[in-house]
């Protein structure tokens, strides 16, 4: 599965914001076990923005970085102690714009199990794992519907072990299933099962331009 993974991710063509924005990077980590998991992490509950919300690690790019990767790669360190070196990149994914017009683009990365990961306390308060086949199997607790510049975006929600994951790493999560694991998945396709509908730009999410 994950060898397919690689070869699909390889072959995919992310889309690039042209917009000028301040540039962040997320590392969504898989984890090699037996049961492919991936790994999220929760913020801190004291933190001013985004505060108790589950995302991956990652952060903004700082003017050291030579790259976007580089980004990822560092503010996984600094966040959870994960080693760069025990990284494998498998692929990028479409850059994604914040509410806040912060640019975020996702990498993919197989990191081995059981690695020593220690959340730092000033930003997160738990690191955690997801069965990959959670997403695989769409368990969805239901589908969060955001009018965006007069578009529908349908982003999944799940609840996992009374962690919520939506919002950007939802979106983040259906390109992955969709690009990575061939999965019938589209943020702009309304999904079966029950609907939440929000205000328009409630969630923290923005329409990129892209090419």
């Amino acid at each position: 599965m994950l060898e397919n993974l690689r070869e699909r991710l390889q072959a995919h063509r992310p889309r690039r914001a042209i917009l000028r924005l301040p540039e962040a990077a997320v590392l969504m980590p898989i984890v090699d076990r037996p049961e492919p998991t991936l790994l999220f992490t929760r913020r801190a509950a004291h933190l001013n923005t985004h505060g108790g919300q589950v995302a991956f690690p990652g952060g903004k790019r700082e003017q050291g970085d030579p790259d976007l990767l580089a980004t990822a790669l560092r503010e996984s360190h600094e966040e959870i102690a994960l080693p760069p070196y025990r990284v494998e990149l498998l692929g990028q994914l479409s850059d994604v714009i914040s509410l806040h017009g912060i640019r975020v683009t996702p990498y993919v990365g197989l990191i081995p199990p059981n690695l020593p990961l220690v959340a730092d306390p000033g930003e997160l308060d738990a690191i955690f794992e997801v069965p990959l086949a959670h997403f695989l199997e769409d368990r969805r607790h239901h589908t969060d519907v955001i009018p965006v510049d007069g578009r529908l975006w349908y982003v999944p929600n799940y609840h996992v072990d009374g962690q919520v994951i939506w919002g950007l790493s939802a979106m983040m999560l259906v390109e992955l299933l969709a690009e990575g694991f061939g999965r019938p998945m589209s943020l702009h396709r309304k999904p079966p099962g029950r609907l939440c509908y929000f205000p328009d730009r409630l969630l923290d999410i923005q329409q990129p331009v892209t090419r």
